[in-house]
Formats: C-alpha cells, structure tokens, sequence
C-alpha cells in the first residue's frame, strides 16, 4: 500500500507539475531581433524564470526536498540527496529514467514529462542548491575504511571514477557518492546487478560489471562506509513550505 500511494502521489505532481509549465507563457523574441516577427518563428529556449523554475522543481520537492523522506520501491530506502550533486549528472541519471536505462516507475513518469529544457534548468538548479553552507571538502577520507572495506574499495576501484573522498569525479557526469544515504547507494549498487526484470534495474556496462563482483553483504559495507563520509551534497528543504499562513 505504501508503495501504491508513493507511486501514485509521485504521478499527481508530475501531472500537476506538467500542467503548471503547459500555462507558462511562451518566450518572445525582443522587438527587432531576427525572427522576433517572422510567422511561425518558434523562440529559441532560455534559462527559466524564477517563477516557471519553481514550477519545474516542485515535482522534486515533494521527496528531494524532504529530509528523511523514504521511498518503498523496490525497498525501503532514503531517497538521495541532490542538492549539491553535478548537474551534468543529474541531468545523466533524469534522461536515464527517461530512456528506460534506469527502471523506476515514477521517476519514468517524471522524466517522460520533462522536455530537455526543463531538464537542464532542474540539474542546474539543485546543483547550486545549498552552496552558501557548503563547506569544502577535503581531498582524504574524513575517516579511514576497515580492513575489509578498504581491500573492497580497492578490488572496485571506486576513486578511480568518483575521485578524491569520493566527491570529485573525473568526470561531471559521474555522481559525486561521498556522504550519499547509505541505504540509497545500498539500493542503487544492487540495481545494477538486477536482470531480466522490467521494474528494477540499471543498464550501466561499467557499473554493472563492477556491481556483479560482490555479494549484497559485500555492497552494505561499501555503501555504508561512503555514506559515513562528509560530502558536498544534501536534502535542502523546500523554504516557502514552511512559510506561517
């Protein structure tokens, strides 16, 4: 049931949401600029306003914005903190739900109903979202693996990708996983050994392949570990949600 309701209050948003930025006006051309006239010029695309930004990023404050908010599907698991993460990875992971990459029922339906604009303008959003209490990180561990997790990381070669403390990818586009939720990470590291199944799963060749090497067990130590980290990132609260009426 609460996997149902979590479903199905997720799709009311995105339906809400979707209907909210059909009625933002068109953007118009300046007078005198090319095309600004023309019959059936179509406006090239710019960055949001502050009002239809916010209505954008609603769908994802119903969760995201949340702190400890949990998700029942496939499991019981903190959704991730994204305010702070790349937005050029954000951006990766929303069009991978959108392709069916990643299977998640409603987080398909809300990418599907995200034009590459809207897209773009969410990843950049939350990536500044919060940087005025972001304190830098430093370039080692805040605190040193056990003997297994260490010959774990080792065997996985995760700062290979996700860089110094596991908040400097070599590139953008790979998640920044130091300080994540550990059940979250627990959860996104199984997915990528998931086959076969039309609901759940990541098609990642690298990760999948890296994933595949270790039990579940092996996967909650390593999550665990990173998710004791400090990181960059962080569930910012939506701010006018908690405006006095």
């Amino acid at each position: 049931m609460n996997k149902l309701l979590n479903t199905l209050f997720a799709l009311v948003v995105a339906s809400v949401t979707s209907l909210a930025l059909a009625q933002q006006p068109p953007a118009t051309a300046p007078a005198g600029a090319p095309g600004a006239n023309s019959p059936g010029a179509t406006p090239a695309a710019g960055p949001a306003s502050p009002k239809s930004l916010e209505a954008k990023v609603a769908m994802c404050v119903g969760c995201h914005g949340i702190v400890g908010y949990k998700s029942s599907f496939p499991e019981v698991y903190r959704v991730p903190k994204i305010a702070g993460q790349s937005a050029k990875y954000i951006a990766a992971a929303l069009n991978a739900y959108k392709t069916g990459d990643r299977k998640h029922p409603t987080m398909r339906g809300i990418a599907e109903s995200l034009s590459d604009q809207d897209v773009t303008d969410i990843a950049a959003y939350y990536e500044k979202l919060g940087a005025e209490d972001r304190k830098p990180i430093a370039e080692k561990p805040s605190r040193e693996p056990s003997a297994q997790v260490a010959g774990l990381l080792q065997k996985a070669a995760c700062a290979s990708c996700h860089g110094a403390n596991f908040s400097k990818p070599i590139d953008p586009s790979y998640p920044k996983i130091g300080g994540q939720y550990a059940d979250y990470v627990f959860v996104a590291l199984k997915a990528y050994k998931t086959e076969n199944n039309p609901a759940v799963g990541r098609n990642n060749g690298v990760m999948g392949a890296i994933a595949k090497q270790f039990s579940n067990a092996e996967l909650k130590a390593l999550s665990n570990y990173v998710g004791s980290l400090e990181g960059e990132m962080a569930t910012v609260p939506e701010s006018r949600w908690h405006k006095s009426h």
